[in-house]
């Protein structure tokens, strides 16, 4: 997918801008533990796809799309007066398991590195 020096610098700004909102003005206890990851907007700027991550269970995550869907509006409109744009894009939510998945495959290969006699060396040695 190509990348637009605009769409990149607006996703940017989104990201800074909403990851303020959540510590500084946003009260909802639900959204304290979530962090921001990454903002994907839509080339033309109307859609911005926002991947949040969150300690916790499943729970947490339910509890935090929850926080996000009624704080939506006061978002929305807190970001539209900070961005400047002509269209405000349409703001969706989606929880990023990546750092979860991560997590465990670390903690995977621990376990199967912990199995060996012998440590590996990726030279060969």
């Amino acid at each position: 997918m190509k990348t637009y020096a605009r769409s990149a610098r607006v996703s940017r700004h989104i990201r800074n801008t909403l990851a303020e909102l959540l510590s500084k003005k946003i009260r909802d206890p639900r959204l304290r533990t979530v962090t921001i990851t990454d903002v994907d907007l839509s080339p033309d700027l109307r859609m911005a796809r926002i991947y949040f991550s969150t300690a916790g269970d499943k729970q947490a995550v339910a509890d935090a799309e929850a926080g996000f869907r009624k704080a939506h509006a006061y978002i929305k409109r807190q970001m539209a007066a900070n961005l400047g744009l002509r269209y405000m894009p349409e703001l969706r939510f989606f929880h990023d398991a990546s750092l979860a998945y991560g997590a465990r495959i670390e903690n995977l290969l621990k376990t199967l590195g912990g199995e060996n006699e012998e440590p590996h060396s990726p030279s060969g040695e």
